[in-house]
Parts: structure tokens; C-alpha cells; sequence
């Protein structure tokens, strides 16, 4: 297809020509390198990351803001110069009118990203986790629920990921993207991750999904009948990283407690939750995170080389 370029979007060379030769390509958000993880850190797993799309002989996209354009393609350089930089902003759908004006740095959300890689064509992209249903609205002080769920329900992208992250009501999550006509694509699974884990509480997925192929069969055939709505893949972690959901759930009812103790309310609620639950895991909850966002990568890569076939 030949590139559509909007509005204060650029399209690195690389992906230009992928769009224009009809190469499959994979689409990949910088909060994890933004927010996610510290220097330099971050600017490893990124490269990694890219590595893996890279290796499956598929062209990765990794998205961001800099300087108020809405950047498709991000180079080496910039990449590490976004790992780098103190103060980026965290980029929802709601930001992005705002950082092009004041021309600002942004790492795009799963929602951003989402809309960014529809802007220009692009058909699948990977992540760690989902947001959702906030389980903890008495810290919140409201009903906290993710602008992720509305753009997936109405931005027509694959969506590889792990489930939605563990700190968030699960089944309420699973239900609201039910509710939005969303469904959800169990990758050789027929249960709703539980990020970490491969998930205790058997919440059940709308399809299985054993190969790319059916994926790929499987998204065709879903924006063929009309619908508009994303097509949501949950990979569990891979098994030798992944911990067992009772452990987890404990030191998320720990970590809650300790928020409450301490006053701690708001948007300040979910940073403070995942630093926790890296420090009472011992690091293990980040090293989960790294490695089921690998492993999503290389399942993105397979399912967008077979929606070229």
C-alpha cells in the first residue's frame, strides 16, 4: 500500500518503504521505555524488543512524540535519546493535540500507539499488558477506567499483549471489553492471562487461537463482517519467567494496603503499586514483565507475517 503521511505524523524511510512494499510490520509503544523501566535499562529492553520483530523478517515500528510530531519508525538514536530524556510525558489519546502544539516528547500509550499505527496502516501491534477496570476506586477517589478499553473498541488493530496488568480487576476488565464488542484471542490458551501468571481465576477468552495463521484468519474474517473493533490476543508469559498467581495476588493486596496506610491516592496509586511489587518480588515481577514482552513481540511478528499470506 502507499503511505498516507497525516498531519504531524513522520514516517522513518524504513517504514515508509514497508508500507509502500506491503511488508509485514509491527507496531511497539514507548511508555515501557518512558515510564516503564529506568536508563539504561529501558533503552536494552527497547533494542531487544525491536531485535525479536527484526528476527521473524518483520519490520518493527516503534512509536513516540518528539518534538510535537508523531514519530512512526523511531531510529537508534532517537530511541535512546527518548530512554535518555527526564520529563516525557506519559501520551494518552487525550495529549497528543497538546504535545504537538507546545512541541513535546511523549511515550505513547497502548491507546496512542493503537491510533498512531491505524493512522498510517499498520495492522498489529505488541505489548505487555493492557489497562482496564481499576479494582481500587477508594484510593482512586473515582471509577478508574482505561481510555485503552475505548480505543479497543474502536481502533481496528491486532492487539498482542499478556492480558491486562495484575493490579486491575480482571474479570471486571474482561466483561467491560465484552460489553464493547472486543473480542478476546487466546494464543494456544483458552483463559484470560493474569499478566504474571497464566492466571488462576479461569476467566474464559471468546476464541483459541493455536497458530498465527488462525489469527490471522481470524482478524480477516472479523473486519470483513464490518466490525471496527480491535482483535485482542493474550499470550501467557512464558512459563520458565511466569509466578504463581496466589503469590502475586498476595503481594498486590500488601502493596494496596501499604498505598492506604500511606495516603497514597490518585494517579499516583499504579506507579507505586508495580515499584512495590518489584521490591517484595525481589525483582521478579520486572523480570516477568521483560520477558513476556519479548515473547509478545515474537508472537506479534508471526501473526503480522501471516496477515500477509
Amino acid at each position: 500500500m502507499k503511505p498516507v503521511i497525516p498531519p504531524f505524523f513522520r514516517l522513518s524511510p524504513q517504514i515508509a518503504q514497508a508500507l509502500k512494499g506491503d511488508q509485514p510490520l509491527v507496531a511497539l509503544e514507548t511508555t515501557v521505555i518512558t515510564h516503564g523501566l529506568p536508563y539504561p535499562q529501558n533503552l536494552s529492553l527497547a533494542v531487544e524488543i525491536e531485535a525479536q520483530v527484526t528476527k521473524w523478517k518483520c519490520v518493527p515500528a516503534t512509536i513516540g512524540i518528539l518534538e510535537g510530531q508523531v514519530v512512526c519508525g523511531l531510529s537508534g538514536e532517537e530511541i535512546s535519546a527518548l530512554a535518555r530524556r527526564e520529563g516525557v510525558s506519559k501520551a494518552s489519546l487525550r495529549d497528543i493535540a497538546r504535545l504537538v502544539v507546545q512541541k513535546g516528547w511523549g511515550g505513547t500509550t497502548v491507546a496512542a500507539t493503537m491510533w498512531a499505527a491505524h493512522r498510517v496502516g499498520i495492522r498489529v501491534f505488541s505489548t505487555g499488558g493492557i489497562g482496564g477496570v481499576h479494582r481500587y476506586t477508594e484510593l482512586l477517589r473515582h471509577s478508574d477506567i482505561s481510555a485503552d478499553l475505548q480505543a479497543l473498541a474502536e481502533i481496528p488493530v491486532i492487539v498482542v499483549c499478556s492480558g491486562a496488568k495484575a493490579i486491575l480487576d480482571l474479570p471486571a476488565t474482561l466483561e467491560a471489553l465484552e460489553t464493547r464488542s472486543v473480542p478476546v484471542v487466546g494464543y494456544q490458551t483458552e483463559y484470560f492471562p493474569a499478566f504474571y501468571s497464566d492466571g488462576s481465576e479461569k476467566l474464559k477468552v471468546s476464541v483459541r487461537a493455536n497458530c498465527p495463521a488462525e489469527v490471522a484468519e481470524f482478524a480477516r474474517t472479523h473486519w470483513q463482517l464490518g466490525f471496527q473493533s480491535a482483535v485482542l490476543v493474550v499470550v501467557p508469559p512464558p512459563a520458565a519467567d511466569a509466578l504463581p498467581a496466589e503469590t502475586m495476588e498476595a503481594l498486590i493486596q500488601q502493596a494496596t494496603n501499604e498505598a492506604e496506610a500511606q495516603g497514597i491516592q490518585g494517579q499516583a496509586v499504579t506507579p507505586f503499586l508495580l515499584q512495590r511489587l518489584n521490591e517484595l518480588s525481589a525483582g521478579k515481577s520486572v523480570k516477568t514483565n521483560i520477558s513476556l514482552l519479548i515473547n509478545n513481540a515474537q508472537v506479534a511478528a508471526q501473526i503480522a507475517v501471516a496477515l500477509q499470506h
